[in-house]
């Protein structure tokens, strides 16, 4: 089943996804934030490790530590963010857009 355009019965019409892509930016935006508050605490955690390993693995374990906290926040922000940003989609955004007549629509 193809989606038209209401306004010019057209059938080139494309989804905006507006609210997805925003979201998704948004929480990965977010997340590496919070992810860089937990990184400390694997920073430390890492250092914790790494110091069995003699002080190269007390620096390396303290940065990567710190590396993955960043990192799985701003994924786990990101994909959050995004599930949002398609319920924004589904219920108060326009969804599709006419490649015609430039109408957008629900």
């Amino acid at each position: 089943m193809s989606i038209q355009c209401p306004n010019c019965s057209s059938y080139h019409v494309i989804e905006r996804k507006i609210g997805k892509t925003v979201g998704a930016r948004i929480g990965a935006v977010s997340g590496g934030i919070l992810g860089a508050s937990g990184a400390w605490t694997g920073a430390e955690t890492g250092a914790v490790v790494g110091a069995a390993f003699g002080p190269v693995g007390l620096i390396t374990g303290s940065i990567a530590g710190a590396l993955f906290g960043g990192l799985v926040g701003s994924v786990s922000g990101s994909i959050t963010g995004s599930k949002v940003g398609e319920q924004l989609d589904g219920s108060v955004l326009d969804l599709y857009r006419c490649l015609d007549c430039d109408t957008e629509f629900n």
